[in-house]
């Protein structure tokens, strides 16, 4: 069964982006949220395999997202995706409980390559 992923980002064509490398892959996007608070309920309600998570978003952004679904289940997978120069982000969205991070512009392969070590 394919691994079902959920791409959360304020921006639509980056989700696109990720949608079009994760399909081509073999994974299975169950949904997209365009900011963390929608972030949260959809992964109430979908319990994806994994989340690829942006950074910054209006509404609430990745770093707080991620808090909230870590509360919810310790167990969430979740790979941060951030723009460069964003180093002192990441390293909060690690203390927080992501597994990786993947830094925009997206390289199909380090996309692939996250997934793959993060879903073991």
């Amino acid at each position: 069964m394919a691994n079902r992923i959920l791409i959360v980002d304020d921006a639509a064509f980056m989700r696109m982006m990720i949608r079009d490398i994760l399909s081509k892959n073999g994974y299975e996007v169950v949904g997209e949220a365009p900011d963390g608070a929608q972030a949260i309920e959809k992964y109430k309600e979908l319990k994806p395999d994994l989340i690829t998570m942006d950074i910054t978003m209006p509404e609430m952004d990745g770093i707080s997202a991620l808090k909230e679904i870590k509360k919810m289940d310790s167990n969430a997978k979740v790979i941060m995706c951030s723009a460069m120069g964003q180093q002192a982000m990441v390293i909060d969205a690690i203390q927080a409980g992501a597994k990786d991070f993947i830094v925009k512009p997206f390289q199909a392969d380090r996309v692939i390559e996250a997934i793959k070590k993060t879903l073991g």
